[in-house]
């Protein structure tokens, strides 16, 4: 009796959570990758339209003090069919912003997938504060139906020097709980996109909290110390290679 031939894309698919070498069922796709791509993408339309829980998450925020604001986007329908209002403050909410003198804000927004702001951005948050002693650091502002240029209206109404936006990843088919960080010195509304430094793919198959929080500490320092962002802001950090690396992730509590 012959021996049934192994999987060559076996230790591949292993690796990754892309879908490679699925096979086929006549001209169609064997019924069990067919039933992983129909669980997949109804998780990533999930994400797109679920709520994130704010006061869930100012309680994982605590003892932080946290602030709520809302974009000019009304609901969430129009917030998926207006991306510039989700741009731009609520007036009623731009008036309740308190002005003081900080080196960071932290900005929690929404964006496109309630899922990774709620697992995510918390632990990242308390993480990246222990590790900034040196600055002076506002309250935490949940900011809801909002998109990443919102960070700079609300950071520049209460006069910090550098925001760090955290906004919830356009969910894909193989990570619909994907946080993502900008971080924008001197923000103000107008500013382009080529002046921010990006953090993506921060979720549990991706960058790990642990060294996403080592990348924007070492960003807002030297942000900080040489006063721009964006590509005048060339990243130089030791490697973050290594065990630590290895899909570590930070407690709620850091």
């Amino acid at each position: 009796m012959s021996e049934t031939p192994k999987d060559p894309w076996a230790r591949f698919r292993s690796a990754t959570r892309a879908r490679i070498a699925l096979g086929r069922s006549g001209d169609a796709l064997p019924t069990k990758a067919l039933l992983e791509f129909q669980l997949a993408h109804a998780r990533a339309r999930d994400a797109v339209h679920s709520a994130v829980d704010f006061d869930r998450l100012a309680t994982d925020l605590a003892p932080l003090e946290s602030l709520r604001v809302h974009s000019a986007a009304s609901d969430r329908p129009t917030y998926l069919r207006r991306p510039d209002l989700g741009r731009r403050l609520d007036p009623a909410s731009a008036a309740t912003l308190p002005a003081g003198e900080w080196d960071l804000l932290f900005v929690i927004a929404d964006g496109l997938s309630a899922a990774a702001v709620q697992v995510n951005a918390a632990p990242l948050v308390h993480a990246c504060v222990s590790r900034l002693p040196h600055l002076r650091i506002g309250p935490v502002v949940l900011a809801a139906q909002a998109r990443v240029a919102l960070g700079d209206e609300v950071a520049s109404a209460m006069g910090a020097r550098l925001v760090a936006l955290l906004v919830g990843e356009r969910p894909g088919l193989s990570a619909a709980e994907s946080l993502g960080v900008y971080l924008t010195w001197d923000p103000r509304p107008g500013r382009a996109d080529s002046e921010r430094n990006c953090i993506s793919n921060i979720h549990s198959d991706g960058l790990s909290k642990r060294a996403a929080a080592d990348k924007l500490c070492w960003l807002a320092t030297e942000a900080a110390r040489l006063k721009l962002t964006g590509v005048a802001l060339k990243e130089d950090a030791p490697s973050l290679a290594g065990p630590d690396n290895e899909k570590n992730q930070l407690p709620d509590r850091s």
